[in-house]
């Protein structure tokens, strides 16, 4: 097993110190001015890996920039890291376990031994009970209660339990096998489990409960409540185990709720939730694609963790984008990170990485509890184009605050109209263009005159439309949105987070910071529900509680 030592203060670096004067030393450097003196930026600038292209030329870089950078990932150890998280180190350190959600998508001819146990065996078994499982449903031989077959399933998860499923489903529609519907159930609000139960039917209904132990507040309320619509709806006790499968690690406490052994599929201590789509927790993507897909999306994946692990860091597309993130948020001090997929099927890309980069990177100190003192983790927010054009891209062209972007684009659509994708594509283009070529004053200006404006009409709007430009993106375009790219896709992501956590010092595996709000929350309840002589902690606590309270007497 690798080892290796966390890294100190960042700041301490050589690199780290050098990128501080070459952060003065760009105070005027603009991107077209770069292109213009250099016809081989693109090419210089730009990845291809496995259908994947990274343009990373729109940035605020230069070769010295990209070198200094490099070397901030050297001296932070990084070869080490990537080969302890890949061999079953101890890299979660508050938790003393490993983050192996790579070894999910190894092929089955590999070895991992971790603890002297060999993993690869353990999890091609749960991919083949996956396997027959989702056969049994596709064939229609998985029947209900009344003995017709299941036509709709129901994720019940929250979290990584959810988002990434759900990412993943949507996604690949158009890959999804005909009979079968795929639905998610995460929030503890009634209304959502109203609107979706309504268009259900109990007989031809399978429910997955998605919760490592078995006691995650949100999904535990809502199986419970699944379970009672079903009896409801005239399902019969000695049925529930044909409507309800588990992934979950309490195999007892799923027995116990009336799922058959033979039902539960177990899920590991050494997979974090936001890196679990690739386990049994992606049940729900196998049933929505098949299970060809769904191994055609770890192939994606491995091929991405193989690239990551064997390109040299100036030609490897996670940690090129992990340090031109590390740029902006610590010399740039740009605190937010727009992630903008020109796809209708990733809509629900950007909600995926906001758990993985702010779960993962959203830490206040190093592995060894030393507290940092530069910034780690950025705001994600984003949403499909082009809708965000006529929204908040006013704020990325012309607003005060620095946003670096990503843009994602396929080449080619599912649903080809006319020529939408063709709109859709320039625009994506136009929209990362326009960030960096902005409009100057003069520009502006000409541009009025031209126009037939009186010179005072001119001064008085030329600022209005000026457009600073110089704003940085990545371009990262996929030859077509399938399980293979989409693998290789979200694997990226997931590597760029490892790397930013290894060169911050911090820990991307725990979120005790969630924990938090559980604890409180069981508190907060009580109060709600019970009279408790003591008050809360704090006077707005017990405010919003007296409130409640009063509204649910009258």
């Amino acid at each position: 097993m690798t080892h290796y030592q966390h890294p100190i203060d960042a700041a301490q670096h050589p690199a780290w110190q050098q990128l501080v004067q070459q952060r003065e030393a760009m105070h005027d450097f603009r991107m077209q001015d770069a292109f213009a003196n250099d016809p081989q930026r693109f090419q210089r600038f730009s990845l291809n890996h496995d259908g994947l292209l990274l343009d990373f030329s729109k940035n605020l870089l230069d070769d010295t920039t990209l070198d200094l950078l490099m070397q901030l990932a050297e001296q932070s150890q990084l070869h080490d890291a990537i080969k302890a998280l890949f061999n079953g180190a101890p890299v979660n350190a508050s938790e003393q376990r490993p983050a192996l959600h790579t070894a999910l998508r190894r092929p089955i001819g590999d070895s991992l031994v971790v603890d002297g146990e060999d993993l690869i065996p353990q999890i091609h078994a749960v991919l083949n009970q996956m396997t027959e499982m989702v056969n049994r449903i596709h064939n229609g031989l998985w029947r209900g209660y009344s003995e017709k077959p299941i036509t709709d399933i129901v994720n019940i998860g929250i979290g990584g339990s959810f988002l990434g499923p759900q990412l993943v489903s949507e996604a690949l529609l158009p890959f999804a096998q005909q009979g079968v519907h795929c639905h998610f159930l995460a929030n503890i609000d009634g209304s959502e489990f109203h609107e979706l139960s309504n268009s259900l039917n109990a007989a031809t209904t399978l429910f997955i409960v998605s919760s490592k132990s078995f006691n995650t507040l949100e999904t535990l309320k809502n199986a419970q409540a699944a379970r009672r619509w079903y009896l409801a709806q005239g399902g019969t006790e000695a049925c529930v185990d044909r409507h309800f499968i588990a992934v979950s690690s309490n195999v007892t406490a799923a027995i116990k709720f009336g799922i058959a052994p033979e039902n539960i599929l177990p899920i590991w201590d050494w997979v974090g939730g936001r890196y679990s789509l690739w386990s049994a927790i992606g049940l729900p993507i196998a049933l929505s694609i098949g299970m060809s897909n769904f191994k055609e999306l770890l192939a994606g994946a491995w091929s991405m963790d193989q690239h990551f692990q064997e390109a040299p860091f100036t030609q490897n597309m996670p940690v090129i984008m992990a340090m031109l993130g590390i740029w902006y948020s610590d010399f740039w001090q740009a605190q937010s990170y727009a992630i903008l997929p020109y796809d209708h099927y990733l809509r629900n890309f950007t909600q995926h990485l906001q758990q993985l980069d702010m779960e993962s990177n959203g830490k206040h100190v190093r592995q060894d509890g030393t507290p940092l003192n530069y910034n780690s983790g950025s705001v994600i927010w984003g949403g499909v184009g082009c809708n965000g054009q006529h929204a908040y891209h006013q704020l990325l062209h012309q607003g005060t605050l620095m946003v670096p972007a990503d843009f994602i684009v396929p080449v080619v659509s599912h649903n080809q109209i006319a020529d939408h994708h063709q709109w859709l594509y320039a625009n994506c283009l136009s929209q990362s263009q326009a960030l960096m070529q902005g409009k100057s004053l003069e520009q502006a200006a000409q541009e009025l005159r031209a126009q037939g404006l009186d010179e005072s009409e001119v001064q008085r709007l030329a600022a209005h439309k000026e457009i600073p430009g110089n704003r940085p993106s990545n371009t990262l375009v996929l030859e077509r949105v399938c399980p293979r790219r989409l693998g290789a896709l979200i694997a990226l992501y997931e590597h760029k987070v490892f790397v930013q956590s290894v060169v911050w010092g911090t820990n991307a595996f725990d979120q005790w910071g969630v924990e938090l709000g559980k604890i409180l929350g069981e508190d907060v309840y009580e109060r709600l529900t019970k009279q408790a002589p003591n008050t809360a902690t704090d006077a707005s606590t017990q405010g919003l509680i007296n409130f409640f309270r009063n509204r649910h007497r009258g």
